[in-house]
């Protein structure tokens, strides 16, 4: 039997029941607009701090994009943790349905406007560091290790 003892279950899960319909529409627009972009996206990525990302995409030169999809007002004004994020990214994105009311989102942060149809980024945040070589190195081995193993799990029928 296969060691999987640096993942979760929960790892492998594309959706744990809790998302719902308006996030998994913002959901597929960012992982369209991503493609466009030629970035690589994987979902619900649980980071060292035990923080699940919504998304997180690797760019082409290795650069690290987090978005965190928010579907309502009541679901942003109840998130305390996406400052958590922040230490895990080169850019972060909030990205929410076309009639969110994007005045609430941060000036500093991106923001990004999805449906299951396509995203377009409104805005670039002022969070724009870059990761130290050390964490970006764990980070895209634990991406490449469960983006694998999602593959794997698709592909072993069984």
């Amino acid at each position: 039997m296969a060691n999987f003892s640096d993942e979760t279950e929960d790892s492998f899960r594309l959706f744990d029941g809790r998302q719902s319909a308006t996030a998994a529409a913002v959901q597929r627009g960012c992982g369209r607009l991503l493609a466009q972009m030629n970035y690589a996206a994987l979902t619900e990525l649980t980071l060292a701090t035990g923080r699940r990302a919504d998304i997180i995409a690797l760019g082409p030169k290795g650069e690290i994009i987090i978005i965190e999809i928010k579907s309502s007002l009541t679901d942003y004004l109840t998130d305390g943790k996406w400052e958590d994020y922040l230490d895990f990214c080169d850019r972060f994105f909030f990205a929410v349905p076309p009639d969110f009311p994007r005045e609430v989102i941060p000036l500093d942060v991106g923001l990004i406007i999805a449906d299951k149809y396509d995203a377009e980024i409104l805005r670039e945040g002022e969070h724009d560091v870059q990761l130290p070589a050390a964490r970006r190195k764990a980070l895209t081995l634990q991406y490449a290790r469960v983006a694998a193993r999602r593959v794997f799990r698709i592909l072993d029928v069984e």
